[in-house]
């Protein structure tokens, strides 16, 4: 069943068309990646489905409910839940307070304990930092702590946007895994990353988008063996 149907999605900025015409749909359980060089309107895509940024027309469907009319800060609360690019932490709250803040509309304080213990078990590094202001933390332990605060939010769909940007690779190989791990325990994933090569590594399915449009969609490991991906987007 699709957990996310977008169609004929079109957005502008100003004069100019950033997204034209795109379909797309993810299913329960997928892990979905979205790959395409920079300027392709994949970060402008992930803002219009959880309504940071309003299409110019066609539509959405997420859970089975058009989100035309859904407010920006009820998307979380439904379970649509996206990691920015930059990753956007609290810079002046501690590392745990940032956790909490993905739970800012649940109560159920014994269930939120045990998760935040469970993401100082995923990454053992912000448990020894817990009490640290974010914002003095590196690039690689700011992306930890947004992908720990969004999974407080219990995500039915996560929107990650270039987790791997400016990180070491040693960084990016734990970040990919992470992934992988929130994936197999159930949460519907869309990726978009520019290492296209580990996007596609793990993914079920993927999109190549192109000036605003889908060129190529299919099976990951199809477009990862494809001559036009391996020599656009992994230096083959």
């Amino acid at each position: 069943m699709s957990l996310l149907e977008v169609k004929n999605l079109k957005v502008a900025y100003g004069g100019i068309q950033a997204v034209k015409g795109i379909d797309l749909h993810i299913d329960q359980g997928e892990l979905v990646t979205l790959i395409g060089a920079n300027g392709a309107g994949k970060t402008t895509t992930l803002r219009t489905l959880v309504g940071m940024v309003k299409p110019a027309e066609g539509t959405i469907q997420y859970d089975g409910k058009p989100t035309g009319k859904t407010p920006v800060f009820d998307f979380v609360r439904k379970g649509l839940v996206m990691v920015p690019e930059g990753r956007g932490v609290f810079g002046r709250l501690t590392v745990e307070e940032n956790l909490r803040m993905g739970a800012y509309y649940r109560n159920d304080e014994s269930a939120i304990r045990s998760e935040i213990d469970y993401v100082y078990e995923l990454f053992p590094r912000l448990k020894e930092r817990m009490t640290q202001l974010a914002g003095t933390l590196s690039g690689g332990e700011q992306q930890m702590v947004a992908m720990g605060r969004a999974m407080l939010s219990k995500p039915k769909l996560l929107l990650l946007d270039e987790p791997s940007m400016g990180l070491a690779p040693i960084i990016v190989q734990k970040i990919f895994e992470i992934v992988q791990m929130i994936s197999k325990q159930g949460v519907t994933i869309l990726l978009v990353e520019q290492n296209a090569k580990l996007a596609l590594e793990i993914s079920d399915r993927g999109y190549v988008m192109e000036s605003g449009r889908i060129t190529m969609s299919g099976a990951a490991s199809e477009l990862l063996s494809s001559d036009a991906v391996q020599k656009a987007y992994l230096g083959e």
